[in-house]
């Protein structure tokens, strides 16, 4: 079971990928990454992992876009993905690379002030 959950998660993440570049055509939808998919045990539902390129205004209209386009989404994968249940999206900002950037520069400029 666990191998089928994470082959659909792929499948969900180059899907949902693939609508927004494709099929959504809202003006509020920013410069999106599709990072991952989770999904629950039972495929009912799927936490999307995003990036989004922009400040926390740019951000949040985002977010708001995807939600405004989730019923929709889900339409499409169902008829694309012809599961028993199509899952339930919840978006989600992934600022793990964010903060990593962050952390990398604190440590160069640590190690650019111990040279000096």
């Amino acid at each position: 079971m666990k191998y089928r959950r994470l082959k659909l998660q792929d499948l969900l993440r180059e899907e949902i990928s693939l609508m927004i570049q494709r099929d959504i055509k809202d003006p509020g939808l920013g410069f999106i990454t599709i990072i991952d998919v989770n999904m629950t045990e039972d495929l009912r539902y799927a936490k999307v992992l995003c990036s989004i390129y922009g400040n926390e205004e740019e951000k949040k209209k985002t977010i708001q876009a995807l939600k405004r386009a989730k019923g929709y989404m889900k339409v499409l994968l169902g008829d694309r993905l012809k599961l028993r249940y199509t899952p339930d999206i919840t978006f989600v900002i992934d600022d793990t690379y964010e903060k990593i950037a962050r952390i990398e520069e604190i440590i160069k400029k640590e190690a650019h002030d111990r040279e000096n």
